[in-house]
């Protein structure tokens, strides 16, 4: 038995949604409302104790942080195989994996908290929040949040966000001039553990960030979409009235998020 704590706008638990679409596995929902902070729950604690989401827990047994999940998930149902058949490209795979959890996760949680998690928080008194913010385990992450909470998208780690989602974009552009996907001429867990933070963009109306100069990651993010598994795992949880609020959230702040395209 497979069950999923999970959160429909959480790039995360996106990926390992795909995952399980990609490879035609039943599996049990529990929603994680990460605006209630019901995360930091002392009972959600017991199964993360990172306090994030995903969480799989299978046949009773928890497995934490979204990487290793789709791994996990790859080496227990290894039918409809995510991994490239070349061990160099299955290195490349890993590489991009890695700088999705290293860099890129983080710098996505810089743009998109201030737009989807703060406005809730800043409801409550300077107390409250203050209160909140201290119950996260990780302090980088905790830091972070509090100078957004502070300063919104005005905090100094967005600069340093969108330039590495630009740093991103452009390294993708080069490695798919070689390969039909990011590390292969096959699709990897290396483009479901990107995708969904194209997913952001596209729901904020930021994907000038690539359109515009970058064709072969334009195309390489409408096929993940076109995909079954992304359809069912991302784009379902985005019916249209929701993405025309994000869209104009996103757009009234995208000149903001441009001004450190320069």
């Amino acid at each position: 038995m497979l069950e999923l704590y999970t959160h429909p706008m959480s790039p995360c638990a996106q990926k390992v949604r795909i995952v399980l679409a990609e490879k035609h596995l039943e599996w049990t929902k529990h929603h994680v409302s990460l605006q209630d902070k019901e995360n930091l729950e002392p009972a959600y604690l017991k199964l993360n104790p990172l306090g994030v989401v995903p969480t799989l827990v299978h046949e009773g047994r928890p497995v934490i942080e979204s990487s290793i999940i789709c791994e996990y998930l790859e080496d227990t149902f290894p039918q409809q195989t995510l991994l490239p058949q070349d061990t160099y490209q299955r290195a490349r795979m890993r590489f991009w994996m890695k700088h999705v959890d290293v860099k890129l996760h983080p710098a996505c949680g810089t743009l998109q908290w201030p737009m989807v998690m703060r406005p809730r928080l800043m409801e409550k008194s300077e107390e409250e929040r203050d209160a909140i913010l201290e119950r996260i385990p990780e302090k980088p992450r905790r830091e972070r949040q509090k100078r957004l909470v502070k300063f919104g998208l005005d905090a100094p780690d967005v600069a340093d966000a969108v330039a590495t989602y630009r740093r991103t974009i452009l390294d993708m552009e080069s490695s798919l001039a070689e390969t039909a996907w990011v590390a292969s001429d096959s699709f990897s867990l290396a483009d479901v553990c990107l995708a969904p933070y194209f997913q952001t963009l596209l729901q904020f109306d930021w994907t000038a960030m690539f359109e515009k100069d970058c064709p072969r990651v334009a195309d390489w993010f409408e096929r993940c979409r076109a995909r079954r598994s992304y359809q069912e795992a991302v784009a379902e949880d985005f019916p249209d009235d929701v993405m025309t609020e994000l869209r104009e959230k996103g757009g009234a702040v995208w000149q903001k998020i441009a001004s450190h395209l320069a």
